[in-house]
């Protein structure tokens, strides 16, 4: 399977981006800085043997998407991308006052937009996009206190920020959007018509939203034998989950059991 990943330079998409190559695929990073990886042998050793390539680019940069696709459908054999791993996140700044900002503002919907854009008319991936829990006001309120309290402090702009992606995807997917509508400075007026962006439903069976709980730098407890629980309701009492156990789920749940999954948006958490 060809793979373009898109955020993967750590956490959540370099976990999973390993155990897919791991597994055998290719993968085309794209990545603003490809220095990233020069102390990493693992994927030195991917990109020697030609399973991993490593573009230049910003998500944020529409070109630079249209020449990752274009690279990614080349890697190997020639083909189409069977999968856009999507785990764009920022590195935030803490302010006293506003928590955790994010900049731009709307990283991860722009970054969205664009790759959604600039899909080849040949190719129809799968598309797995991370985004969190308690992003909408279902699985907001039903979160435990503790853990409202501290995504309105902590994670307003990140998540105003998500939940722009996840409009953007149930407009792509045909789903119905029930929540207020994102802030101008996260999709101004207009991004309806951005050109190029599916619509009318025309991602409906190829889009996986993962929601993980409250992400943390722990072990894969999976390898342990252990489990972590997920749905594609809302998951009570959700608190935590490391970054490598939704790449595990990412992989060994998502990818591979995709007719359970596709259309649908999973929760994660122990």
């Amino acid at each position: 399977m060809k793979v373009l990943a898109i955020g993967a330079s750590r956490n959540i998409g370099y976990y999973a981006a390993i155990r897919l190559l791991d597994e055998g695929a290719s993968i085309t990073f794209l990545l603003r800085s490809p220095s990233v990886f020069d102390n990493d042998e693992k994927i030195k050793t991917y990109v020697t043997s030609g399973r991993a390539r490593l573009v230049k680019g910003d998500a944020l940069n529409k070109e630079d998407l249209l020449r990752a696709w274009q690279i990614a459908g080349q890697s190997e054999n020639e083909g189409v991308v069977g999968l856009l791993l999507f785990t764009v996140g920022g590195k935030p700044s803490f302010s006293i006052t506003k928590g955790a900002i994010i900049t731009p503002a709307d990283l991860c919907t722009q970054s969205l937009l664009n790759a959604l854009t600039t899909i080849p008319a040949s190719n129809k991936p799968k598309i797995i996009v991370i985004t969190s829990n308690g992003l909408d006001k279902a699985s907001h309120k039903a979160l435990p206190l503790p853990m409202r309290l501290l995504y309105e402090y902590l994670l307003g702009g990140p998540h105003e920020d998500k939940l722009g992606a996840e409009r953007v995807l149930a407009h792509c997917t045909g789903k119905a959007w029930i929540d207020p509508e994102p802030k101008a400075h996260i999709l101004p007026a207009g991004w309806l018509t951005t050109p190029g962006l599916p619509s009318g439903g025309e991602l409906k069976e190829d889009v996986v939203v993962v929601r993980p709980a409250m992400l943390t730098d722990g072990s894969c407890r999976a390898e342990a034998g252990k489990t972590y629980r997920t749905s594609d309701t809302i998951i009570l009492g959700a608190y935590t989950v490391s970054r490598r156990d939704v790449a595990h789920f990412i992989v060994e749940g998502i990818i591979k059991n995709w007719d359970t999954w596709k259309g649908k948006i999973a929760s994660i958490v122990y």
